[in-house]
């Protein structure tokens, strides 16, 4: 059985997004392959975030990782930092990887011009620590998106270059991996791109929201005033908010909504209230067990100490045999 290793950062909340577009796909992956599903404690240090929100968030994506369905039993979920053979990997892969290759990822140079003011070590080594969740349990399948695919590049790199330099044939390489056919892309609520936390609350729904939530966040998506031309192509907010209502609502439904639109005929209002009603119907099973796991902390520890105690069985096995590879060795 192939391996598959995918992480969320703790930066936060988990989002239409995040469930669409992976945690749906985690659920099925785990009834066919050995997954390893982790909480990036230590990748969210670059952004320095306080001792109690860094522990809420981690908890909170924990909550959120069972309330969608991911099984303890089928899958390994665990905290990054709760295993620390990572970070022992991490510095002897350090050891072999380069300045210019670092510097050169695209994701870096995309952080160095968003924060210049910090541009610490931990974001230009980010791809090794990357590449070392991978690594550390032989991953094979790696669920990523577009903008992770030369992050897992490098993964292959580092494996393959610690393999020519021991002459050993150790680390496979890793390849991205969709469960689905069909990438689903979930838009925000401000008219611009994908949803996304960066892009703030207001863009966002959370699974976590409550139904009224939800309902004034949909009912204040930017839209304009309508359609004045029989089938007019859509601007980009209002194709977003038809993108939302294809993945939340039934096929009809979205159909008579086009109809409307294309005829000119649609008032915003009465789409919005569909599709806020239909959004709120999709998330309620979730939001309902989010409640539930969040108020039971007994079952919460007993997932995570699991979790630790299975991903480090399968990381300490790793880290001895790499040890034993560099020359790390009893004497």
């Amino acid at each position: 059985m192939e391996t598959v290793v995918s992480g969320i950062r703790s930066t936060g909340k988990l989002h239409l997004g995040n469930y669409y577009g992976a945690l749906s796909n985690f659920v099925k992956m785990q009834n066919d392959y050995n997954c390893f599903f982790f909480i990036a404690d230590l990748h969210s240090l670059t952004t320095h975030p306080t001792p109690e929100n860094l522990y809420n968030t981690v908890r909170q994506v924990v909550v959120e990782y069972l309330a969608a369905g991911i099984d303890p039993e089928k899958s390994t979920i665990y905290i990054q930092s709760h295993v620390p053979e990572v970070a022992e990997l991490y510095l002897y892969m350090n050891m072999n990887a380069y300045l210019g290759e670092l510097e050169r990822a695209t994701a870096f140079k995309d952080k160095v011009r968003a924060n210049p003011d910090n541009v610490n070590a931990g974001l230009l080594t980010y791809p090794v620590l990357m590449a070392c969740d991978i690594l550390l349990h032989h991953g094979t399948k790696v669920p990523v998106g577009k903008d992770q695919e030369q992050h897992l590049e490098m993964t292959r790199t580092f494996g393959n270059r610690f393999n020519r330099l021991y002459n050993v044939d150790y680390f496979k390489e890793a390849f991205a991996f969709t469960y689905s056919d069909k990438l689903v892309k979930v838009p925000g609520l401000d008219g611009n791109g994908k949803m996304g936390k960066s892009n703030g609350d207001a863009s966002c729904v959370y699974l976590s929201d409550a139904p009224e939530i939800i309902r004034k966040k949909v009912m204040r998506a930017v839209s304009d005033s309508g359609p004045t031309e029989i089938n007019q192509p859509k601007p980009e907010p209002i194709q977003n908010l038809f993108d939302l209502m294809k993945i939340v609502s039934s096929a009809d439904t979205l159909q008579h909504f086009e109809d409307l639109y294309n005829k000119c005929e649609i008032r915003y209002g009465d789409f919005k209230k569909q599709l806020a009603e239909d959004m709120v119907l999709a998330t309620t099973p979730v939001y309902s067990r989010i409640k539930e796991i969040s108020e039971d902390e007994e079952y919460l520890q007993k997932v995570i100490r699991l979790g630790a105690e299975k991903a480090r069985e399968s990381a300490t096995k790793t880290m001895k045999e790499v040890r034993e590879i560099i020359g790390f060795r009893p004497f």
